[in-house]
């Protein structure tokens, strides 16, 4: 099947257009920021059958092998049957199996194959590659500063809390 686009086109700023209030909403920056990184992940992903969630995972699961799916779940945010489904989507393409759980007999384990663990390296390279061309106008110093304040303002209330 012919590759098709996912890419949302980007929101280009129009200098001549007055933004009023959405120049100083962070949600605003952050979909515009979002839309130009998402375009990248497209790029370095195309041909390979990789969305977002599923490149998640399967990052996921190759860092943390034996991971629960209720637990993989929670990491992507979604319900325990969209767990299923993207745990089953990973099993049929042979990248990830399900073990018995040492811990809880009832409890299956998530592990890469050897075939899901050169997917995911070769994955993550291109991924990382077309996102440092797509913010190469930050500095390090820059990149980092960023990522701590993106992940300073995305933590939940219960996460406060703990």
């Amino acid at each position: 099947m012919p590759h098709r686009s996912r890419t949302t086109a980007s929101i280009v700023r129009v200098p001549e257009l007055e933004y009023d209030v959405l120049d100083v909403l962070i949600g605003y920056a952050l979909r515009r920021a979002q839309v130009a990184l998402y375009g990248a992940f497209d790029r370095a992903t195309r041909g390979m059958d990789i969305t977002p969630p599923r490149f998640t995972a399967l990052v996921i699961v190759g860092a943390n092998a034996g991971i629960s799916q209720s637990t993989l779940g929670t990491v992507l945010g979604i319900a325990r049957s969209g767990a299923m489904m993207l745990v089953d989507w990973m099993v049929e393409r042979g990248m990830v199996e399900r073990r018995n759980c040492p811990r809880d007999r009832r409890a299956w384990g998530l592990h890469l194959t050897v075939r899901g663990e050169r997917f995911v390296e070769k994955m993550k390279a291109s991924v990382l590659a077309e996102d440092r061309r797509q913010a190469s106008l930050l500095s390090s110093a820059e990149r980092r500063t960023l990522l701590g304040l993106l992940d300073k303002i995305s933590v939940t209330k219960k996460e406060r809390r703990a």
